[in-house]
């Protein structure tokens, strides 16, 4: 399940400097690509605009196939509070943009299924593959455009991974 984990991640993450080079993020004094696992951060009480946050939810296996087939769900919630030098009155369009650059990071809905505990990462033997993803309603608190949309996320666990 991890190396299905980190794999949805890395491609996401990497997908997310392509698709928008400028959302970025400075973590640990790091600038990287503005999207992050929520429990592998400390994150503060309140979650930090402009990022996607990812959070995986839910939990399935089905170990009657020749090979268990993992589904697990993935929420990724984001926010905005709008430009300052627009006073967030841009807002809405802000977290449009969120909006599209998430579709765009899921497509295409698959991926090698990589083994980022050795270095250099290793290619395993089968995808992590998922679906598009499922958006909840627009939330506003305060001053905050929030969003979160759910992915589910399918891998089958090769021997030894379980």
């Amino acid at each position: 399940m991890e190396n299905a984990r980190n794999t949805f991640y890395v491609t996401l993450r990497d997908r997310l400097a392509t698709v928008n080079p400028e959302r970025t993020m400075v973590l640990r004094g790091l600038t990287r690509p503005g999207i992050l696992v929520e429990e592998n951060e400390l994150l503060a009480t309140m979650q930090p605009p402009d990022v996607f946050v990812l959070r995986w939810t839910k939990l399935e296996v089905d170990n009657n196939l020749p090979l268990p087939l993992v589904q697990m769900e993935c929420e990724l919630l984001y926010a905005t509070d709008g430009d300052a030098d627009n006073a967030g009155m841009d807002r809405g369009r802000l977290l449009a943009e969120m909006d599209a650059e998430l579709v765009a990071m899921i497509r295409p809905l698959a991926a090698q299924k990589m083994n980022y505990a050795v270095s250099p990462a290793q290619s395993m033997q089968t995808q992590v593959f998922w679906g598009d993803p499922v958006f909840a309603l627009l939330q506003v608190a305060d001053e905050r455009l929030q969003r979160s949309a759910t992915v589910q996320v399918y891998s089958y666990e090769e021997p030894g991974e379980l």
